[in-house]
């Protein structure tokens, strides 16, 4: 029971301390790779009956998911605001 205080305790740390450098805001994808994080991590813990790598190896797997939902929603918003720019070779990259 201790241990996975520490776990979430370590988790909401990293969360605040990497959100916290967003000076203008996180972006979908920032957020997205936090929250696929730490949701693959307790859904690994829970998986790998509480070891170190299943946790670490969810936490990877959602983070990867989670960057790739956010990345996507970020440029679905950005086209919807710029509906007549597109820009097929030179445009923004994310």
């Amino acid at each position: 029971m201790l241990k996975t205080r520490y776990w979430i305790s370590a988790v909401a740390l990293s969360a605040t301390a990497f959100l916290g450098g967003c000076a203008s805001g996180p972006s979908n994808q920032q957020l997205g790779t936090v929250g696929g994080a730490v949701v693959g991590g307790a859904v690994g813990n829970a998986v790998g009956s509480g070891s170190a790598v299943g946790t670490v190896g969810g936490a990877a797997a959602g983070a990867l998911i989670g960057n790739e939902i956010g990345r996507r929603s970020d440029q679905r918003n950005y086209y919807e605001r710029n509906p007549y720019t597109y820009y097929p070779y030179n445009g923004p990259r994310y």
